[in-house]
């Protein structure tokens, strides 16, 4: 329920006169990695596309977005410390893509941003020390739809306090990823 609110504020944030410069909104959903701690997430996220691409030979370029993220992550193995804690993060994401996109346009991207999060543990084996986290990210997908208004794509993230405090455990996630281009 927490998710759906959260979806139905995101959007009325987009169509606020303000957030008209947004490019995209996406949902993720993802597991993570650790059999010891089943955390489950979702994220909703808005993007916003950069202005400014670096080409690679005459088909591909890198380009990049901000991604601006709220998730939520819920907790059901039997070493639980909180059964949810929420994420907010904001990452700038470099892609290589194609220039001149077909029907289906595939893509890589990596990543490193910060995430606030609202507890600094989900399980005895997943402690984080502090808040305030890095996640980096590796992905690939396919964009498609009339005017590459469609982004399908799997992410696998790691989310952690780079050593800032101990323990530094971190969690790793598999997503994937849903994203509608305005």
């Amino acid at each position: 329920m927490n998710l759906l609110r959260s979806f139905v504020l995101l959007a009325l944030l987009v169509l606020a006169p303000g957030a008209r410069a947004v490019d995209g909104m996406s949902l993720e959903v993802g597991k993570s990695d650790s059999a010891n701690a089943s955390v489950d997430m979702a994220r909703i996220g808005l993007q916003w596309n950069w202005a400014r691409r670096w080409a690679i030979g005459s088909n591909w370029h890198i380009g990049g977005y901000w991604d601006v993220t709220f998730g939520h992550c819920s907790n059901d193995s039997p070493g639980r410390t909180n059964n949810s804690i929420s994420d907010f993060g904001v990452t700038p994401v470099f892609r290589l893509q194609q220039s001149a996109p077909g029907e289906f346009s595939p893509y890589v991207e990596a990543a490193v941003g910060v995430h606030l999060l609202s507890a600094t543990s989900v399980s005895n084996l997943r402690r984080f020390s502090t808040a305030f986290q890095f996640g980096d990210h590796i992905g690939f997908g396919i964009r498609f739809g009339q005017k590459q208004a469609f982004d399908l794509g799997y992410r696998f993230q790691h989310i952690s306090n780079a050593d800032i405090k101990k323990p530094n455990q971190g969690i790793e996630f598999h997503q994937v990823r849903l994203q509608y281009n305005f």
